[in-house]
Order: structure tokens, then C-alpha cells, then sequence
């Protein structure tokens, strides 16, 4: 699953509230894409995580894979094992120069997701790393219950990916657009969740974010400017707190409640979730198949 440069137009439903944004939940099946394209399989909805990928015959797993697929949007983030835990640090500040370098090489993308047969294409709405120009698109294979295979078109790599969880067929996708970019967005499949908050720039095109920052002779402020994109990954409810998160980008945040449902509250009059705002700022819901009493339980055990 590597870079896209496919755009595409989707539609939702926003009604604006003077406090903020107000969300109207849609019914699932009005959420879809471009005419010229289809969804995904189903069977590749659900949490998965990568075992290994193959390159030249050889085979390596050095990376810990949290990816979310909801019907038509996707969640990718990817830590190195190797990555400290930086148990003592509680925001950029505590960091060393080179403890900045070794977040720099974390992946993470999400953005929507179309089929062509068994070609699959992942749109980068917000990347990790800066644009390289490359196009994300794989062939998937399908080879059991809870397994399937991705192949490089041009047979370059194969990656075999598990299953974690179905999701149950309880997906949400909240958007929070800023200034005709994509800021905020948050993805749940049954009890997980993967929430990025993009930067406040985007990045310059470049082969990776370690060589972007060298050729640029970047400062550290400019540094945490770049590493400042968060991808956190965790449990709606089976976690030691509500909406848990237990893998993220920025390491503080792990063992941490995830704060942005605090902004979101159901209205117990009708299936409505709201989002507390500033100006400037439009929330959507993407795509929702949860029902009433599961928004309820979902946002009002948040806290």
C-alpha cells in the first residue's frame, strides 16, 4: 500500500450549528464513489495487520502494521519495532535531535479506497511522509479466512496481511475539513479506531521524510513541524479507559484517553452526533452504519 495521487468526490450531509458543526449520520448505503469506480471487496473490511513482506525472495517483518478498512475508507499506520519507547517524554520538548530522527521514519496514510477488479488503489488524503509522486495501488489476493495477500503490479514485493477484527459491519468515518484540506479524521470498525490529525503544512514532495529533512537542513523547530502528523490506533471500549489508545506516532499519547470524542456528542432525540468546532471548520460523516443505540453507547461511555 504505497503513494496515490487519485482525487476523488465525496458526498455527505452537514447541517452547521452556531457552536460548532453538527454531524447528520447517513445511511450507509448512499456513501460510494466515483461512477468509474467500485468498493472494495468485504471481506477486506475489518482491522489488519502485515505478518511480513517478501522482496527479491527475502522475507521481513520490522514493522508493527495497524490498518482499518471501513467500506470506502482506510486507515494505514506503521512503527518500527525497533522504535524507544520514550516511556519519560511527554511531547516533543523532551525529545533529543536524535530521538526527533528516529520518528521521522514512522508511515502512515489514509484517505479513501477504490477496486478495479483485484486492483486496489489507497488514496493518500494525509501522508506521513512527504509525496513522492508514486501511485498506491496493489493486486489482492484473497487466500483463506482472515488472510490475504497484496502483490506489486510489477511483482516487486508481496505482503502477507491477518486478520484482527471484522468490525462486525459497525463502521464510522467522522471528517473534519479546515481550509479545503482534510485536518481531522476518525475511523471505527466494531471496537477499534484509528484517528489522525493532520500537519499544519503540508509537506514538500520528497523521497522520505529523514532525506527531506537533511536536503533541507531543517531546524528542530522545523523538525517537530514535520513529525507533527498524528496516527493513534486503539480500543473504543475494551481498553483500561474509554477510547484507549495504544499505538500513535506522537509516543506520549499512547496509555492516553483519545480526547477528540470529547468533542463529539449524540443527540438523544435523534441519531445526529455534534462536533465542537472553530470557525472555520466543517464535520461530515463519511460513512456510518452504526445505529442510534450504538452511537449512544459509543459516545456517551467517551468520557
Amino acid at each position: 500500500m504505497r503513494r496515490s495521487l487519485v482525487q476523488f468526490a465525496v458526498r455527505a450531509i452537514v447541517a452547521t450549528a452556531l457552536c460548532g458543526c453538527t454531524i447528520v449520520s447517513r445511511d450507509p448505503s448512499t456513501s460510494g464513489t466515483a461512477a468509474s469506480h467500485s468498493a472494495p471487496p468485504e471481506w477486506m473490511r475489518g482491522v489488519w495487520t502485515r505478518d511480513w513482506i517478501e522482496r527479491k525472495g527475502v522475507r521481513s517483518n520490522t514493522l508493527t502494521v495497524h490498518y482499518l478498512q471501513t467500506p470506502t475508507w482506510y486507515g494505514d499506520m506503521r512503527v518500527s519495532h525497533s522504535r524507544p519507547s520514550f516511556a519519560n517524554a511527554t511531547s516533543f520538548a523532551d525529545l533529543t535531535d536524535a530521538e526527533l530522527l528516529a520518528l521521522a521514519t514512522q508511515r502512515g496514510f489514509t484517505g479513501q479506497v477504490t477496486a478495479a477488479g483485484d486492483s486496489i488503489t489507497w488514496q493518500h488524503e494525509i501522508d506521513f511522509q512527504p509525496p513522492d509522486g508514486d501511485v498506491d495501488i496493489g493486486r489482492v489476493e484473497h487466500i483463506g479466512r482472515g488472510q490475504m495477500y497484496e502483490h506489486a503490479l510489477d511483482r516487486s514485493y508481496t505482503e502477507s496481511w491477518a486478520s484482527v477484527a471484522s468490525g462486525d459491519e459497525a463502521f464510522l468515518v467522522v471528517r473534519v475539513e479546515r481550509g479545503g484540506r482534510l485536518d481531522r479524521t476518525l475511523l471505527v470498525a466494531g471496537d477499534h479506531f484509528l484517528y489522525i490529525r493532520n500537519r499544519a503544512t503540508d509537506l514538500p514532495k520528497a523521497r522520505s521524510l529523514d532525506r527531506l529533512i537533511a536536503s533541507t537542513h531543517a531546524t528542530r523547530a522545523q523538525i517537530i513541524a514535520y513529525l507533527d502528523c498524528e496516527f493513534s490506533s486503539g480500543a473504543v471500549r475494551s481498553g483500561a479507559v474509554p477510547w484507549e489508545i495504544h499505538a500513535s506516532t506522537l509516543p506520549w499519547r499512547e496509555r492516553q484517553h483519545l480526547d477528540f470524542v470529547d468533542e463529539i456528542t449524540v443527540s438523544t432525540d435523534s441519531s445526529q452526533l455534534q462536533v465542537r468546532e472553530a470557525d472555520g471548520a466543517r464535520a461530515t460523516v463519511a460513512f456510518n452504519s452504526l445505529s442510534k443505540t450504538q452511537l449512544v453507547a459509543t459516545f456517551h461511555s467517551a468520557k
